[in-house]
């Protein structure tokens, strides 16, 4: 007959389960979230064209992530629903950043203390006014539902701490696209200790531009004549 299962401690097991949720995470690759003179721009190195980390959850709130994708891709999927059911409902200008960051801290920490396992991710949230002179909204979601509100610059995945080190002393004021997709590329390089090329790159952001639809994307070529 078998005997009873050992006892481990609240505090272990919690323990537990936040280590096995970033070792997840930090196997992933990394991505930074940097303000511009326009907007807030998501880079990060992501070979692949068709599985992206980032996207526009409504009009002028963009999402990013790292970790696993089949987690990250359902919250994001989730996020889109309530923002649309929201905005239809009530009123799109009642579909805010904030909003859909709680709900998602709020869902991370339910899965976190009750799920089977832990989500191995790590989201933004980010969100730009109606111009250039409104502040930039930038929500940082932990696996275990944390929330932190950044400003500026944010790196999250593996080896963020390195980047933001990187970010902290090439950042400043009312920088422009190109100069902090360059800043994001060569933090991306030094930290993973090799050239990562424009194909490898995901570049994608919220800008004013006069339009609805905030959200931009550029391909290889564009970050290519971007960069000059």
């Amino acid at each position: 007959m078998a005997g009873p299962f050992p006892y481990v401690s609240p505090e272990q097991f919690m323990k537990d389960r936040a280590e096995f949720a970033r070792k997840g995470i930090a196997r992933g690759r990394a991505l930074v979230a940097v303000a511009f003179d326009e907007g807030v721009v998501f880079v990060g190195e992501n070979p692949s064209r068709v599985l992206y980390k980032t996207s526009e959850i409504y009009d002028r709130i963009g999402f990013a992530a790292v970790g696993k994708y089949n987690e990250f891709e359902s919250l994001r999927v989730a996020g889109i629903r309530l923002a649309d059911v929201k905005g239809y409902q009530y009123g799109r200008e009642d579909v805010t950043a904030k909003s859909l960051a709680n709900a998602y801290s709020q869902s991370l920490g339910s899965i976190f203390t009750e799920g089977q396992k832990p989500f191995e991710v790590e989201l933004l949230v980010a969100q730009i006014g109606t111009g250039p002179g409104h502040p930039l909204e930038l929500y940082h979601i932990l696996y275990d539902g944390s929330i932190v509100d950044e400003h500026s610059f944010v790196a999250i995945g593996g080896e963020a701490d390195s980047l933001l080190e990187h970010l902290r002393l090439g950042w400043s004021e009312g920088m422009s696209l190109a100069g902090v997709v360059g800043l994001a590329m060569s933090s991306l390089s030094t930290v993973v200790e090799r050239d990562v090329p424009a194909g490898d790159l995901e570049v994608s952001g919220l800008r004013h531009d006069g339009h609805r639809r905030r959200f931009f994307r550029l391909d290889e070529a564009a970050i290519t004549e971007l960069l000059g």
